[in-house]
């Protein structure tokens, strides 16, 4: 399956069993309170590096546990969350197929299982599940491949999109390729279904596009019982009859004419591009009431219009976000750069519900890896509220409201490449102030986010102790920029991007993972080199407006040692230059990298070693060096992830008395101070903790900052962490 879709009940049922609920103050946010690894979801018995997966999520009725799919691992997993702050492994029960979807009555989870042999023979059925025995009930085959599963709201009937998906492998993915796809309506008597009075909804003549080869990717019903169904690749809606399967009416999704789009994948985001006559093609849909619908339109064979849209029972657009949804995206640094050619932040999943008097709805971004949370307003618009921070890659949503939380599963598990693992993520609603992001952009003259991401250095300004500076790494190669961020305001903002350049251009090979102010209104960057990609190691001194005046290149002596893992900082101490290289090149001894110092007046070399702590797994090197009085300050960090992140800190060394040696020589050992533990910090988002942090910079105030690199929302779930330290206190060295 390469679509799922999320299940839930009505928008329309939740108000009614939530009416009790106080009304939601102005002030009440959602934060995330817990996330679950779901590998630690495995039997005793299992390696804990299998690949796990949850992609849809649903809750039993008294909202304690959590039901989700896991397909990689043929079964369906559970979660404790009677204490949301504290998730616990609840056992699972194997299904012998991949299950696809999920959705809970009672204490009874009904999951649609994949089973098909190939394309064109599919199959599957539907697995009853005791969640509190934890076992399988029963089963009825329903005679094709499901996708998303739904109930309605007396619990007295299921609707199953039975997909049978096309090879996109075959003819480029051109449709029709049979068989088609329908709709199963399952009649349930006393909580378990009657399988042989199944109806199988026919779909079929319906749409433009390959209409006798309809696609039925998602379902919910409404509390009239009619059913609204997507038809993603066939660009369609259809309203059915709940009991009779019968179309009640059905018309296109449509299509959406984008402007001020990325549709470039050149390294940079610029929303300077324009695509018209987009199809929807939508993926979830969520009635809002028995008259209006969402969809979430993620595209997936030749659309995908980057946001959603409210139509009425009858077809017509009451709302269309148009790319405002990515735009938040955007501002929040998750903008999937490597998708713009295709379908952007692509917005996938859905959850409409009522928490109290206020009416939410949820769009979940697979590629952004971000939720945005929107109140629907009494003129029946949507209006963003805000964005939360999620796992990798979130393919389904369930809002509890009777207990103010809202659970979302988070597919992508990066087992084999040493990256993050699958997720549940909980959030509450509660008075307070929205955690994240923690650092946001503005728009451009253009009136479009100034796009960043992969902030891999920082530096103060001089003269003013709330502005700081950053630079992008090489993941935005075809956008290397000074970001200027006001950190005086929650979030700090982004407010402005100059571009470096090189003879009027854009500048080539450069892979920025360090900068520094030079005390008179210029900087000094550092680049990593990759002579195996043709970037050389290399020092630029840049005016205020970006354009490179100066250019320092490693000395040979020490480029005849070279290693791929290069400069990861510089900073700038009375005339000389101070650099941190990451990890051991060929003439250092094991667990001992060089700090370099070069000296601007006679442009000499010089270095010292500076001792690295072990670790158990993976590396341990250095991120960032902060020149404040007559201490360097740098970043110390392992390259793990997750439960396996152990070692993320600030040091500091003295420079008082120490002699730096030259190249080649027997050079000193520093002696390091700890300073500041992160994991602390890195953890105070109750998300899982973030591989690199990689900027850190004391501003005239004494407070210390420091920002993560979100590896440009490749492989990441995008995630920022931009923070204070508080006031630096005095060495004790």
């Amino acid at each position: 399956m390469t679509n799922r879709a999320l299940s839930s009940v009505s928008l329309a049922a939740l108000l009614a069993a939530t009416a009790f609920i106080s009304p939601a103050s102005a002030e009440q946010v959602f934060n995330r309170i817990a996330s679950f690894a779901v590998n630690t979801n495995l039997g005793s018995d299992e390696d804990q590096a299998t690949e796990t997966s949850a992609e849809i999520i649903s809750v039993t009725d008294d909202g304690n546990m959590l039901v989700y799919t896991d397909s990689p691992a043929e079964r369906v997993g559970f979660v404790d969350i009677s204490d949301p702050r504290a998730p616990k492994a609840a056992g699972f029960v194997a299904t012998n197929g991949e299950p696809t979807s999920v959705v809970v009555s009672g204490t009874t989870a009904f999951a649609g299982v994949n089973t098909s042999a190939s394309f064109t023979a599919p199959s599957g059925y539907l697995a009853v599940i005791d969640v509190a025995g934890k076992s399988l009930r029963k089963s009825c085959d329903l005679g094709g491949q499901p996708d998303s599963v739904a109930i309605n709201t007396e619990g007295t009937r299921l609707a199953v999109a039975i997909e049978n998906e096309r090879d996109e492998d075959l003819n480029e993915g051109e449709m029709p390729q049979m068989p088609a796809g329908y709709v199963a309506i399952v009649p349930l008597a006393d909580g378990q279904p009657d399988c042989d009075a199944m109806i199988k909804a026919d779909v079929t003549g319906l749409a433009e596009i390959a209409g006798d080869d309809p696609e039925p990717e998602f379902v919910d019903f409404n509390e009239s019982g009619e059913i609204a169904v997507t038809l993603q690749e066939n660009n369609h809606i259809v309203i059915l009859n709940g009991e009779t399967g019968d179309v009640i009416r059905d018309f296109s999704a449509g299509t959406v004419d984008m402007k001020n789009i990325d549709t470039k994948e050149d390294d940079a985001i610029s929303f300077d591009g324009s695509a018209d006559g987009v199809r929807r093609e939508p993926d979830a849909v969520q009635w809002i009431d028995n008259d209006r619908l969402a969809t979430a339109n993620e595209g997936d064979y030749k659309g995908g219009s980057r946001g959603f849209t409210i139509f009425s029972k009858d077809g017509d657009v009451l709302q269309e976000s148009g790319p405002s949804f990515e735009y938040e995206v955007a501002r929040a640094g998750h903008y999937p750069e490597g998708r713009s050619e295709n379908k952007g932040a692509e917005p996938e999943g859905m959850e409409a519900a009522s928490f109290g008097e206020q009416n939410y709805m949820f769009l979940l971004s697979e590629r952004g890896s971000v939720i945005g949370v929107y109140k629907m307003g009494d003129d029946g618009q949507a209006a963003f509220s805000q964005l939360l921070p999620t796992g990798l890659a979130p393919e389904g949503a369930i809002a509890i409201p009777e207990r103010n939380l809202l659970a979302v599963s988070n597919e992508a598990d990066l087992i084999e490449d040493g990256g993050v693992r699958s997720h549940v993520t909980l959030y509450e609603l509660a008075d307070g102030e929205a955690d994240y992001p923690q650092i946001v952009s503005a728009d451009d003259d253009n009136g479009t986010p100034i796009g960043w991401g992969a902030l891999s250095g920082l530096t103060a300004d001089p003269s003013d102790p709330t502005t700081l500076y950053a630079v992008n790494d090489s993941f935005y190669g075809g956008a290397p920029s000074i970001f200027t961020i006001d950190a005086s305001q929650t979030p700090a903002k982004i407010t402005n991007a100059t571009v470096v350049t090189q003879d009027g251009k854009t500048a080539e090979k450069l892979d920025l993972e360090g900068i520094t102010a030079d005390g008179e209104g210029d900087f000094w960057l550092a680049s990593e080199g990759r002579t195996d990609r043709d970037i050389p190691h290399r020092l630029v001194h840049v005016d205020a407006d970006g354009a490179i005046v100066e250019e320092i290149s490693l000395p040979e002596a020490l480029l005849a040692q070279e290693k791929r893992f290069g400069m990861e900082g510089v900073t700038k101490l009375d005339d000389t230059l101070y650099i941190a290289i990451q990890r051991e090149w060929g003439d250092d001894p094991k667990g001992m990298v060089k700090i370099l110092a070069y000296d601007l007046e006679d442009k000499s070399w010089k270095a010292a070693h500076y001792p690295l702590e072990s670790a158990e797994t993976g590396w341990v090197g250095l991120s960032e060096i902060t020149a404040h009085g007559d201490h360097l300050y740098l970043i110390e960090r392992d390259n793990q992830i997750g439960e396996a992140a152990k070692i993320k800190q600030l040091t500091r060394v003295s420079l008082a008395g120490v002699e730096m040696a030259e190249l080649g020589s027997d050079l000193p050992v520093l002696e390091k101070e700890m300073v500041h533990d992160f994991m602390t910090d890195l953890k105070a988002g109750n998300g899982y903790v973030v591989d690199k942090i990689e900027g850190f910079a004391i501003g005239g105030d004494e407070r210390g900052w420091a920002v993560t690199d979100n590896d440009g929302v490749d492989d990441s779930n995008g995630e920022t962490r931009f923070f204070t330290i508080g006031e630096i206190a005095p060495s004790t060295n």
